[in-house]
């Protein structure tokens, strides 16, 4: 059972970018777009292990990710997605062949949802990390 609503998963299923906050070292935040899969939320890139939010992730084990867009003529719409956070040193070729296979798998703790259920409420929700 997804921790998604089905509204969520049709929303996450046409999107492709998103925006990944961490946390570095010195405490101040670094958020960068990114393209993600929803699985639990897999993030990839083309030099993965290359990048201060894999650093990030290896040092706290937390992220955060905010998918969004807006529909004309201002229809704004967004999933935040707080948990915790691990490297995975396989699964970012299906992302594409130029992807680099090391990606930072998301498990949701937190899930915040706008202008994506059909009546348009806010959703927001813990959700337990399995």
């Amino acid at each position: 059972m997804s921790v998604f609503t089905d509204a969520e998963l049709d929303y996450l299923a046409g999107q492709r970018l998103g925006r990944i906050a961490t946390v570095g070292p010195d405490g101040q935040p670094h958020v960068v777009p990114t393209s993600f899969r929803y699985n639990a939320i897999d993030v990839g890139g083309l030099r993965m292990s290359q990048t201060k939010k894999l650093r990030d992730v290896q040092r706290t084990g937390r992220a955060s990710i905010v998918i969004d867009d807006v529909l004309p003529p201002w229809q704004p719409r967004m999933i935040e997605v707080r948990g915790t956070a691990a490297v995975i040193p396989a699964g970012g070729k299906a992302f594409g062949e130029r992807f680099e296979d090391t990606i930072v798998r998301i498990q949701p703790t937190r899930i915040i949802a706008f202008g994506i259920n059909p009546d348009g409420a806010t959703n927001a929700r813990s959700v337990g990390a399995s």
